[in-house]
């Protein structure tokens, strides 16, 4: 969705950024995106840092807008916490975005890219496997499982196969295979069981996931269930997803300067 929704000069200081996270039932997820946006405000100690939901927690995106513009914000990027650009970065942040930004006067927003894909989110897939247990050369005979949340868009899935196959190549595993906690097969365990019938020896599974919830439970059941030998904790505040939100910021801000204006879609 691509909508100018209206046009202002962008005038003097850096635009705040609204980190829009998915939200969930269990706390542990907004505990999760807190921390990561904290270790954000560390790097970025300029940049005001806010983080607005789509659904379940507080505060929801319209929420926080509405609360930055009452004290005065007039420019804000909104940056989608996903990792791939799926239905939530093509359809539900652009809407809500500019349903809000209807009413707010004077509010101009602009909405970053997501995250993936990007060396920095394997990096930090790495940094969880190692903290895990992985020892520097098991890259050899270790096969991985690349564990999704999963997604309905064939665009996402693609992303996911390809994030595995550059993987493989770049740092040496001997093989990498996709799974997906929803919408999408193989599941985590069929994945794990997989690789052990190609005979890889050592299977790790790397949830491909910012924070706990649900769908990282149910990768890590799966990983449990098929006797995975190694399971790496989600990505959650990893350092190089601090450094990859930031950098998102830097890209999208360049972009609305460039531009002169404020589209509600990257």
């Amino acid at each position: 969705m691509d909508e100018t929704v209206r046009t202002l000069p962008l005038g003097s200081g850096r635009p705040a950024l609204l980190v829009v996270a998915h939200g969930s039932r269990d706390p542990r997820h907004a505990a999760t995106v807190a921390a990561l946006c904290g270790r954000l405000r560390a790097l970025r100690p300029e940049v005001r840092v806010e983080v607005g939901h789509l659904d379940f927690n507080a505060p929801s995106v319209p929420q926080a807008l509405t609360r930055l513009h009452a004290e005065g914000v007039r420019r804000v990027v909104a940056l989608p916490l996903l990792l791939t650009r799926a239905f939530h970065a093509k359809a539900d942040i652009p809407a809500v975005l500019a349903e809000t930004v209807a009413r707010l006067p004077r509010l101009s927003v602009h909405q970053a890219a997501v995250l993936g894909p990007d060396r920095l989110l394997t990096a930090a897939l790495e940094r969880r496997l190692y903290e895990a247990g992985l020892r520097p050369g098991d890259e050899r005979s270790t096969g991985v499982v690349l564990a999704s949340a999963g997604s309905s868009d064939p665009e996402a899935i693609a992303v996911i196969a390809d994030i595995a196959r550059e993987w493989r190549r770049t740092a040496g595993w001997c093989a990498v295979r996709p799974a997906f906690a929803s919408a999408s097969l193989p599941r985590t365990a069929d994945a794990v069981r997989g690789l052990r019938a190609e005979g890889v020896r050592r299977v790790a599974v790397a949830p491909y996931v910012i924070a706990p919830g649900f769908l990282p439970d149910r990768i890590a059941a799966g990983a449990r269930e098929a006797g995975a030998d190694l399971l790496a904790p989600v990505l959650g505040d990893a350092p190089e997803l601090a450094r990859l939100l930031a950098r998102r910021y830097d890209e999208a801000l360049a972009q609305w300067s460039a531009a002169g204006r404020a589209p509600v879609s990257a």
